[in-house]
């Protein structure tokens, strides 16, 4: 239990309490920034963000079960919808903070059927509303990128 309490809480973030689920978020661009400083590299970033997820969602239902359903605590689901939003695009300061603005407004907003994810059974739930928004925010990114407006 104790595995997957570390990892739900992405390293004990979730513990902090109010907002730890835009620190989680800030912390993924920050880690995607410096991970990929060097140069982006798609493939790892698609494996990584897919491990991301699936353990998200193994993890957050095993807490679930303790914690009670989508237990505030539970802030890899952030994490997970974070790296989704970056994917595909330049790692750069720009396109890191209009992620997170993005991202975190489709989490908290559940606009367009969003919310609706959180009905999933278990850690399913728990991560495929973040996982959507952060969809939704990676598509208006690429229109940004595809149209050049920064």
């Amino acid at each position: 239990m104790q595995f997957h309490k570390l990892v739900s809480t992405c390293l004990g973030i979730g513990y902090i309490g109010k907002g730890a689920g835009t620190v989680a978020a800030v912390a993924t661009c920050i880690c995607w920034y410096f991970a990929w400083a060097g140069g982006y590299n798609l493939t790892l970033s698609i494996i990584v963000t897919a491990a991301i997820t699936l353990v998200g969602v193994w993890s957050s239902g095993i807490v679930a079960t303790v914690w009670g359903k989508d237990p505030s605590r539970v802030v890899i689901d952030e994490a997970a919808g974070m790296c989704i939003s970056l994917l595909f695009l330049p790692p750069n300061l720009k396109y890191i903070g209009a992620g997170l603005i993005l991202f975190r407004f489709f989490d908290i907003v559940k606009p367009l059927f969003i919310n609706k994810m959180e009905k999933l059974p278990g850690g399913w739930g728990i991560m495929f509303d973040d996982v959507l928004a952060g969809v939704y925010a990676n598509i208006i990114l690429q229109a940004v990128l595809w149209f050049k407006l920064f």
